[in-house]
């Protein structure tokens, strides 16, 4: 998914490698959390929903990534330094994050600004599509 991505994402918009980078990172911190963290009690894999809308008139993009499970808080007991940057990671890589966490799914919402699309691209405001794996 990770690659899809990232192919769609040089596709369809004007960005230097490191914005590029930085949004293909963040994004995918989401969507590993996702696997990760949000279906650790269910027997059968759960879903996850990405979706990007582009605003041409602001050119902010926005990328949602969802799933239906359980938010699971922080386990206190585990130390390894390795664990936990995810989130601090998907904050620092973008304009604005959001996490909305409820019974029925986890939503993470990012945002870029300063976001142009290739010639001959996208309406004023056009989603940009979605994807349930």
């Amino acid at each position: 998914m990770r690659h899809e991505f990232s192919e769609w994402l040089r596709g369809h918009f004007t960005l230097d490698p490191t914005k590029a980078s930085d949004i293909v990172l963040a994004v995918n911190e989401a969507l590993a959390n996702a696997a990760e963290f949000a279906y650790v009690n269910i027997e059968q894999p759960g879903l996850m929903h990405i979706e990007a809308d582009h605003d041409r008139r602001l050119g902010t993009l926005t990328v949602t990534v969802a799933d239906e499970g359980t938010w699971r808080p922080k386990d206190p007991t585990i130390t390894d330094p390795a664990r936990g940057r995810g989130i601090p990671l998907m904050h620092a890589l973008s304009d604005r994050a959001d996490i909305d966490s409820t019974p029925a799914g986890t939503q993470v919402r990012m945002q870029w600004d300063h976001i142009g699309v290739v010639p001959g691209g996208p309406p004023e405001v056009q989603n940009c599509g979605s994807r349930t794996t």
